[in-house]
């Protein structure tokens, strides 16, 4: 074993038994699962920083005690993240549950939108430096940062970036400024582990912005039940949820693009479609 790791589990109280094994999903990060005379513990292996960032990340959901589940962070140091193993398993009320728990976690709100450090969204840094403005942020640490790094990478037209700025430009003519809410920030259902305690909640990019910005990932690629919504939503969505739940898949949508190449174009392009429609009601 790497005596890296080795000494952050001696620092943990925990005494391995046997080798890491690897667990499937990690294409970002190598993850393990590590039997201990503890139990189970799963242990990650990635830039420190982007770890950093993570372990971070769950602390805060933890601490915001929304009844969701966390994986406690057990220790993190020298490009490993230690963190409590979760067992996979379904349990009565599952996407009620989820509602719920996101509705208190959102409700958790600050003066700005951002966070006091960097983070990542997959393997793409994620600026957060505060801005009391959600639109400010949103179109200054989001899209346009994105948009300029998809264009130097060739992945991009000046078109759609064009198309895009403008979006990015109007957004105080239709969306409020809100107060800043906790978010989990790249809520992709895969994020979403159930278990026979109820959902739990695992890699955050954690930061404070719309509440819409994990309701919008959730149903990027598919989507959680009327019960999530019910639940959620204590009541009927609000009216401008059609166009907040574009313009916050625009940015993962973005993100994709510029990780995994041109296949997404088309997604980002239907996506200015449709808010360009929107903004023109």
């Amino acid at each position: 074993m790497d005596e890296t790791l080795a000494s952050l589990l001696s620092d943990a109280g925990l005494t391995p038994r046997g080798e890491t094994q690897p667990l499937g999903g990690g294409d970002i990060a190598e993850v393990f699962r590590l039997a201990t005379d503890q139990g189970e513990v799963v242990v990650k292996r990635d830039d420190p920083e982007r770890l950093a960032g993570e372990a971070e990340g769950l602390r805060a959901l933890r601490e915001a005690r929304s009844g969701l589940i966390v994986p406690e962070v057990l220790g993190e140091a020298g490009g490993y993240l230690v963190m409590e193993a979760l067992t996979p398993g379904r349990s009565p009320g599952d996407e009620a549950s989820l509602g719920e728990g996101l509705r208190r976690l959102h409700a958790e709100t600050g003066d700005a939108h951002g966070w006091p450090r960097d983070n990542a969204c997959g393997r793409t840094p994620q600026p957060n430096a505060p801005l009391p403005d959600g639109r400010a942020f949103q179109r200054d640490r989001r899209l346009l940062p994105l948009v300029d790094a998809c264009q130097a990478r060739g992945l991009m037209e000046s078109r759609l970036r064009a198309r895009i700025e403008a979006i990015a430009h109007g957004l105080e003519a239709w969306l409020p400024d809100a107060p800043a809410s906790l978010v989990h920030g790249d809520l992709w259902s895969g994020n979403v582990l159930y278990t026979p305690q109820g959902p739990a909640l695992i890699d955050p990019a954690v930061y404070r912005h719309y509440p819409e910005v994990d309701l919008a990932m959730l149903t990027l690629f598919g989507s959680p039940g009327e019960a999530f919504f019910e639940a959620y939503w204590n009541g009927g969505a609000p009216a401008d949820w059609p166009g907040r739940e574009t313009l916050f898949q625009l940015y993962p949508l973005l993100n994709h693009l510029l990780l995994f190449g041109g296949g997404y174009r088309g997604a980002v392009d239907r996506a200015v479609s449709r808010l360009e429609a929107y903004q023109a009601l």
